[in-house]
C-alpha cells in the first residue's frame, strides 16, 4: 500500500462486543488498508462504545437498528459527517461462525474498497 493511501477505519457495534462485532473486528483487521475495532452498546460490553471510538471511525457499522438508535441518541453531535450503516445481522450467530463471516464479508465489502 502506498504511503498516501488512507487507511479505512471501521467501527463495528453490537450489544456486548462478544460475538458479532468481535468477529467483524477479527475478520476485517486482516484486510490490507483497514483498521477495525469492535464495540458494544451495553454497559457490560467487552469494549463499550465511546465518543473517542465514534470520532476515530470513518464508518460505523452497527448490527441492528437498535444499536443505531442508541448511538444516535448518545453521540448525535459526534456523528455529524459520519457514515452510520445498519447491517441487519441478528444476534443468532456464534463468534467466528462461518455463516457470520460470509454475511459480514458480503455486507461490508462496499465499505472497505
Amino acid at each position: 500500500m502506498a504511503m498516501d493511501e488512507a487507511v479505512k477505519k471501521l467501527l463495528f457495534v453490537c450489544s456486548e462486543n462478544r460475538l458479532r462485532s468481535a468477529t467483524a473486528e477479527a475478520v476485517f483487521s486482516e484486510y490490507e488498508g483497514v483498521e477495525a475495532i469492535g464495540a458494544g452498546t451495553n454497559k457490560d460490553a467487552i469494549t463499550p462504545v465511546s465518543g473517542d471510538l465514534i470520532e476515530w471511525a470513518d464508518v460505523i457499522l452497527v448490527m441492528e437498528a437498535i444499536h443505531r438508535d442508541k448511538i444516535s441518541a448518545k453521540y448525535k453531535k459526534l456523528l455529524k459527517g459520519k457514515h452510520l450503516v445498519v447491517l441487519d445481522i441478528p444476534d443468532n450467530y456464534q463468534r467466528m461462525q462461518t455463516e457470520l463471516i460470509r454475511l459480514l464479508e458480503v455486507k461490508v465489502s462496499k465499505y472497505v474498497c
